[in-house]
């Protein structure tokens, strides 16, 4: 299985140029399954301390997880997703069709 963070969108003070949210989603594959999650976090305004123009996608996934965002536990809510997919316990459907 493949698992693939991204940070989709920040809002950021323009006086100051502080990121304050970021918006991030979390996919997972494997084959032909797929899972994925999507959330914000937020800092209070001046924390963290790198501007806007200077940080990376990876600095703001490491505050996120720092800030809150169990890594270890949506990964394996992303697993579980695809596992129900390939094996699932409920179905639809009528007996008289």
């Amino acid at each position: 299985m493949t698992i693939v963070w991204n940070i989709s969108q920040t809002n950021y003070e323009t006086a100051n140029g502080f990121i304050t949210t970021a918006h991030w989603q979390a996919n997972a594959t494997d084959g032909d399954y797929s899972a994925s999650v999507y959330s914000t976090c937020s800092w209070q305004p001046g924390t963290p301390t790198i501007p806007y123009d200077s940080v990376t996608m990876q600095e703001v996934l490491d505050w996120c997880w720092a800030g809150g965002v169990d890594k270890d536990a949506t990964e394996a809510s992303l697993l579980a997703q695809i596992e129900l997919q390939k094996n699932p316990v409920t179905a639809t459907g009528v007996p008289w069709a």
